[in-house]
């Protein structure tokens, strides 16, 4: 509930907790314009600086964004479920499926800014990898994007000399992707453990992402273990948290 009784709090903050407090009622829905600096200068009696501060602090939010000449409207916020679970079981890849048909349905997917690459592997994933000093790792560098809006990028570590000459080492992958490839090699996934923190983007992650200001990003590490608990991937990915709802669905 908006505290607008409170008058110690700054007018720009009252003015945008009654405005919050207007789409969660859903007088303002997505995709709605919301009252420009002139509409709430006038209607709440305060400065231009004031007004453009209280929609600064819903755009930061990723509550609203602003469209160029057109002003600021309520974001529309269409989540992506990644059903953490199911998309990484072997019916899925195993099949020939993308793991991500698990999480976007009918929705329009593109994979873009592919890049592979055989280079030196970063301290930590070498370590969780078992490789050698000097031993080298594939890298496979892509971003995802949904309906047209970037939402995540994807980072996955492999060790060279178990993917090399496969298509792991090619931008098209095939069917099924890397774990259905890893699994050819003798290599299959039997167990993945991921790990989930956020922070706030840098920068190059922001512009990738296209992200509204103030948005975090999740970061998640997925490791794929092959039989023996060997690892086989590393896999480092960054989503927009505005984009994504976490879900996991599992047995007691």
């Amino acid at each position: 509930m908006a505290n607008t009784g409170d008058d110690r709090r700054p007018k720009y903050q009252r003015i945008a907790d009654t405005l919050r407090e207007s789409i969660r009622s859903g007088e303002y829905g997505p995709g709605d314009r919301l009252p420009g600096e002139n509409d709430l200068m006038a209607t709440h009696g305060v400065a231009r600086m004031t007004a453009r501060q209280a929609l600064s602090v819903l755009r930061d939010e990723g509550v609203a964004e602003a469209r160029k000449g057109a002003g600021v409207f309520v974001r529309e916020f269409r989540p992506l479920r990644r059903r953490g679970i199911q998309r990484l079981a072997q019916q899925q890849w195993g099949n020939g499926r993308s793991i991500w048909s698990a999480d976007v349905e009918n929705r329009s997917l593109d994979v873009d800014q592919v890049a592979v690459s055989e280079e030196a592997a970063p301290d930590g994933v070498a370590a969780v990898l078992g490789l050698a000093d000097g031993e080298t790792v594939c890298v496979r560098r892509r971003r995802f994007v949904l309906d047209g809006k970037p939402v995540l990028l994807a980072t996955s570590y492999l060790p060279a000399a178990l993917v090399a000459g496969s298509a792991i080492t090619q931008e098209d992958t095939g069917k099924g992707g890397t774990y259905a490839r890893l699994a050819e090699l003798g290599h299959r996934p039997v167990h993945f453990r991921e790990e989930i923190r956020s922070r706030m983007p840098s920068k190059g992650e922001a512009d990738q992402l296209g992200m509204a200001a103030g948005t975090p990003v999740i970061v998640i590490c997925r490791t794929a273990f092959a039989d023996e608990g060997r690892a086989v991937e590393v896999n480092e990915m960054k989503l927009d948290a505005a984009s994504y709802v976490l879900e996991y669905d599992f047995d007691a």
